[in-house]
Order: structure tokens, then sequence, then C-alpha cells
């Protein structure tokens, strides 16, 4: 079989608290020169590079742009960048994407980078999303070309006039936003539901991870009918649900990640326009950006017991395709009328949540790329989020803000629920009108969350952006897992959940 999975990131990035010397810079093939539009300063004072940054500023103005100089055979090359003042970390995030997308064609080795700011803070975010940047680079999407593009020579980050910078963390991020955007970006007769799930046996062996996988004959025996309506109309009969677990110092999870994995979504018997086709092999990374973010966590967070569901199907349509109209049992008792054949991914998540969250995880979080209406509303820069508690809704706003990965929080008011009452069961999959359909979304996904259960879900409508987000230069941007590292380590989602934050 293929290798689906990417190898870990071999970008070396080292800090150095001082500026860069005469020797040092003329060790690098290319500069990063970053500084604010206003109060420039001078720090690569040395021949020629005096000559080259003022041309440079010439040539960007007081734009925020960008220009390079190739170098020569005496002096490495320079690319330089301006921006506003006190930038926030997505505006330092895209800067950094875009002096890598300006460096494409030269393609060098080694990169000195210098963020000419009189603010710690700035210098500190800037090295960050360089760092980011330089990492998501070096990770080319899979080619399936007959002429392969020339291998990413990258392989040493020099960050200057910065004190400290946590590598470790960086690289880890940076493994788990590879693995996300590779996974998802695969077609779907290469990452079909049964090499996706011997793709988890294989890392699960490899990491050294207790895996499970839940095939079809046994979650028809525990009553999965939901998830197992969607995977009817794959005639391979492949789908599964895994569940990936690192064991840490507690039995009890500290935290469960839960991705929605269809393979490749036709709409099914309500089946999608040609147009309406196109990325839907992409409809799985709501998974691959729980797998990454899991396996971020592993590495950041040794001790703890970190488990990951992965709900593994494909939407596709035959005679045993699931149709409108339908009565179907979930794992936890609800019954739910069938609306639209194209609303499946909230039917795959919600036996897999309520699987999840009996096992009583301190904190329970979904990825999915679930509704039009999320890119409706917010367009594909932020992605949106729903949490069962309301003190987390700032605390996500504040992890967006942090990460550079945006998010924002959607009502949960139950008078939404509403939206899914029904004449012959306990709930619609989804109205019919498609009003609102992202917070009803959350709704019904509420409903097969264990009693108890802290639950955040977020909808991926900043999974795909035509250029790339952020630091992530790809359109397809594994969007989440900085989001995720950040919600539970820098914003302390667990303190405010226990109210000590």
């Amino acid at each position: 079989m293929r290798q689906l999975l990417p190898n870990a990131t071999k970008l070396i990035v080292r800090n150095d608290a001082g500026r860069p010397t005469a020797m040092q810079l003329k060790t690098a093939d290319h500069v990063f020169l970053i500084e604010p539009k206003s109060k420039r300063q001078q720090l690569l004072e040395r021949r020629p590079f005096d000559a080259i940054v003022r041309h440079l500023r010439s040539a960007t103005g007081n734009a925020v742009d960008y220009a390079t100089s190739p170098g020569t055979n005496t002096s490495p090359g320079l690319t330089y960048a301006s921006f506003s003042p006190n930038p926030s970390m997505f505006e330092c995030l895209s800067v950094a994407r875009k002096l890598f997308a300006a460096l494409a064609p030269l393609n060098p080795k080694r990169i000195a980078v210098v963020c000419n700011d009189k603010s710690d803070d700035t210098r500190q975010r800037f090295a960050e999303a360089v760092a980011a940047a330089g990492h998501a680079h070096v990770c080319a999407l899979t080619s399936f070309k007959r002429q392969k593009p020339a291998a990413r020579r990258l392989r040493y980050l020099d960050v200057y006039v910065c004190p400290s910078l946590d590598t470790h963390r960086l690289k880890a991020e940076a493994n788990g936003n590879n693995i996300a955007r590779v996974l998802a970006a695969l077609p779907p007769n290469v990452l079909n539901a049964a090499n996706y799930i011997d793709a988890c046996r294989e890392l699960a062996k490899k990491d050294n991870l207790a895996i499970t996988v839940y095939d079809q004959a046994q979650l028809k025996r525990m009553g999965a009918n939901a998830f197992l309506a969607v995977a009817q109309g794959n005639p391979h009969g492949s789908a599964g649900i895994v569940c990936l677990r690192r064991a840490g110092a507690d039995t009890r999870p500290w935290v469960s990640l839960v991705g929605k994995g269809v393979c490749f979504d036709t709409g099914g018997i309500n089946v999608k326009s040609a147009a309406g086709m196109q990325g839907m092999h992409e409809d799985m990374q709501g998974s691959s950006v729980a797998l990454g973010s899991f396996l971020a966590l592993c590495a950041i967070e040794p001790d703890r017991t970190l488990e990951c569901w992965l709900a593994i199907t494909e939407n596709r349509i035959d005679g045993e395709a699931h149709t409108p109209t339908e009565v179907i049992t979930a794992a936890n008792g609800t019954t739910i009328e069938v609306m639209h054949s194209d609303a499946e991914g909230r039917m795959a998540l919600c036996d897999t949540l309520h699987f999840a969250s009996a096992q009583k995880p301190e904190l329970l979080i979904d990825f999915a790329t679930l509704t039009g209406a999320c890119v409706n509303a917010l367009t594909e820069r932020y992605s949106g989020a729903f949490a069962n508690r309301e003190a987390l809704n700032a605390t996500l706003i504040a992890a967006g803000e942090s990460s550079g990965e945006r998010t924002w929080p959607f009502p949960m008011a139950s008078d939404y629920d509403e939206l899914l009452d029904s004449k012959y069961a306990d709930v619609v999959q989804c109205p019919i009108s498609g009003k609102g359909d992202h917070i009803a979304a959350a709704r019904f996904l509420n409903r097969f969350i264990a009693r108890g259960v802290p639950w955040v879900h977020v909808d991926l409508s900043a999974g795909n952006k035509k250029g790339g987000l952020a630091h992530v230069g790809t359109d397809t941007t594994g969007f989440g897992v900085r989001f995720t590292t950040h919600f539970l380590i820098e914003q302390q989602a667990h303190a405010v959940l226990n109210g000590k934050a």
C-alpha cells in the first residue's frame, strides 16, 4: 500500500537572542527581513544589505508587500516584508506564509530570519509564525504527476533577535497540521475507508498506541444504525469507527478528539451537482484534524491520557443507500427521521460521539466539515465553534486569536431544538429549510453527548481556502491543530471549566 502519512518534518529551527553577525548571514542561503512600516531601523548594516534593503523598501513603499532579491555568489538573497504596527498572530502567520510564497522559486537550504521591531512580543510572534510557516512549506502535498516537483531543500531556519522559542511544541503542531493536510488532499481512490483504517493501524503500531477498530458487523451489534445508514451505500462494507488511545497517568481521558471521516461524499440519494462534487474527498478533514491534534498532544503532553475517535466511511450511492423519510434508531436509542442524505456527517458523528462521551472524558472536542451554512456565515477565514458550556465561548475566541486559527462561537440556546421537531421520531436529522443549519447540526449532535461531559463542536468552514490561510500556503489548510493546542494549553480550557481561570 502507498505510504499515506507524511514523514515527520525535518526542518531544524534555531533561535538566537542576538543580532546576526556578518559571518552568520554569510552562511545563510537567504535572509527574511521583516519590519514595521514606521520607525524603520537597519539591523543588516553591512554591505551589500544596506543597498539591497534600501532598494526593497523602495519597491514595497507603504503597502503590506513583499519584495525579493535573489542574491549573488558572494551574498545571500533577501526577501523583505513590512507589516502594520501591533500585528495579531493571524497577521504574523499570514506575513510568514507570503514570505515563503515569494521565496518558492529560489529553494534555499538555510534561511536567516530577522524581525526588526522593538517589541519583544512582536518579535516572538513573528519567530513562531515563520517557524510554523516553514514547517508547512517543507511538507508538500502528495503529487501524482509523472514529472515530480523539485524537493524542497529547506533544512535550517535560524531566527535572530529572539530570546526563546518552543521548537519542540512547534514541531509537534506542524507534524499534526501536515498529517491533517496531506490526508485530506489525497484523492478518494487512494484514501478510501479501508486504506484509511489500515493507515491508522500502521500508525498505532509505529507510535505504540492502543487501537480498536469497530467494523460494520460489530457496529450493527452495538446499535450504531445512524453511522451504518451512511455506510450502507458503500458496496465494499469497509467503513468503521476507530478509537486510538494513548494511556497516561489517569484512566479517564483528559481530552477525547472526534473527527468526521467521510472519505468521499456524493450526497447520497440527494446527489450533489457536478460542481458540488469537487473537493468532496476533503469531507474527511475533520478526522485528519482530530488525528493530527491527537498526535501533537501526545508529543506535547506526554503524561496525559488521550483518545481519538474517527468516524471513517463514505457516502456513496447504490441500491442500499439510505433515503429521506427513513426512521433510524441511533446507538443511544434516539430515533432520527432522515430528511436529506447529504446531511450524512451528523449521522456518522452522532453514534461516534455517543461512544466517545460514554468514556466520560474531561473534555470532548469534535471536528467536521459539516455545513455550508457555517461557510456562508463566516466565509473560509474562520471556523465555527459551539460549546455546551457557555463559559468556554470567550476561551474559544481567545484560543483562535492566540493560535492564529480563528474561531467564532455560535449560540446553543435550547429553543433552536424547534428546528429539529419531527412528527414521527424523536428528532429530524436536519431542518429541510436549511435555515441556521450549522446551529441545528450542533443542537442535533448535542443529544448524543453523555450527561456531564463538556463538549465543543468545531465546524471547519476554514478547512479549505483558496491561496491558503494563516501560515499554510496550500488550499487545504488543516485548520484546527494549532487552535486545539492553544485552547487546551495557552487558554487552559480545563481550568475554565473548573472555575480556576
